[in-house]
């Protein structure tokens, strides 16, 4: 018995170590951001401006650990509406500087600020009078030095043990990445519906479509008046394939409308719905929604309803333009 205890003991030990270690890393790595945080000041303003004004690409360039965050940073701009890209900068001096042009700016990322290969990039930057905006934990370092903008990321520990490896340093550098990427996109009044015309595909395109992007237009909707026989409801639900049909008055404008349920709520009330008139079935407050909210928003209107449909007006005259289906949201990926 007492071994087993023994043993217990000994798989407790490391778990509650590696969970010591962990929460160490985050304490250090958020002290980390707020030290950064607190040295923000008009060099970040300036920097942003300087993106804000660029009539060409923005350029992250950098290589290591470093050339990492780069790549995201990169991607994290070009998808909310700046022009960018990555450059290695070991390749840069090997062929690929040609890739900056005139009217470009350079983001240069390096924590030393000491990177042999991304030094030798900035003449060339320089002779295109592109300006550089440096990201490094040394504002003294020759990447400072040679810089128009300094972005001090500079830590005052890795949470790495050794005190080697990039980690504490390439969160920051992360962090003052994103915090340029929204800064802009705020300045530049970067909307929804760009955001959702840079990200077509994946669950983040599905969840910035409009209803107008899913809906079945107007032609497609199948609609009687309110004093047609069910018959023809029954009719044109069938051949509209919905689960639902529009009750429209005179002048077309939406009256009701009769779905699936309404029809077996009334067969079990009545009996013989041929003795029916669409009126006496029919929902006469349906759920309606904009084409140009969410698709998402409909997919929230109908699971606190408990519907499946929704009808899309036209502003004026209140006719149907549409209807978006439950189906609908589950083939584009919303539901």
């Amino acid at each position: 018995m007492k071994e087993k205890r023994d043993q217990a003991s000994a798989v407790e030990a490391p778990a509650a170590q590696v969970l010591a270690s962990a929460k160490r890393v985050f304490a250090i790595e958020i002290e980390a951001l707020h030290a950064v945080a607190d040295r923000l000041d008009t060099a970040f303003e300036r920097a942003t401006e300087t993106i804000l004004g660029c009539s060409g690409r923005l350029v992250v360039t950098g290589v290591g650990k470093s050339g990492l965050v780069c790549r995201k940073m990169a991607a994290t701009f070009a998808s909310t509406g700046t022009s960018s890209f990555f450059l290695h900068a070991a390749e840069a001096s090997h062929g690929d500087l040609g890739m900056f042009a005139r009217g470009d700016v350079c983001l240069a990322v390096s924590y030393s600020g000491k990177t042999h290969e991304l030094l030798r990039v900035l003449p060339a930057v320089r002779r295109l009078g592109i300006p550089v905006i440096a990201v490094t934990g040394s504002s003294t370092s020759p990447l400072a030095r040679d810089a128009d903008i300094v972005l001090d990321v500079g830590v005052p520990q890795e949470a790495c043990p050794l005190g080697l490896a990039p980690t504490a340093s390439t969160t920051a550098t992360m962090a003052i990445g994103d915090a340029l990427a929204v800064a802009v996109l705020e300045r530049r009044g970067f909307t929804e519906i760009e955001f959702a015309q840079l990200h077509p595909g994946g669950s983040l395109g599905a969840q910035l479509l409009r209803v107008s992007q899913v809906m079945t237009a107007h032609g497609a909707v199948p609609t009687v008046t309110a004093d047609a026989p069910m018959h023809d409801a029954l009719e044109a639900m069938t051949r509209g394939g919905l689960g639902v049909v529009a009750v429209v008055d005179v002048n077309g404008a939406l009256a009701g409308v009769v779905t699936d349920g309404d029809v077996r709520r009334a067969a079990l009330r009545d009996g013989n719905l041929e003795m029916l008139r669409v009126a006496d079935v029919m929902t006469t407050s349906p759920k309606t929604i904009a084409a140009t909210a969410l698709a998402a928003e409909a997919l929230g209107i109908m699971e606190t309803r408990a519907i499946t449909a929704l009808f899309i007006l036209d502003p004026q005259t209140r006719c149907p333009l549409g209807v978006i289906h439950l189906h609908d949201l589950l083939k584009a990926g919303v539901a």
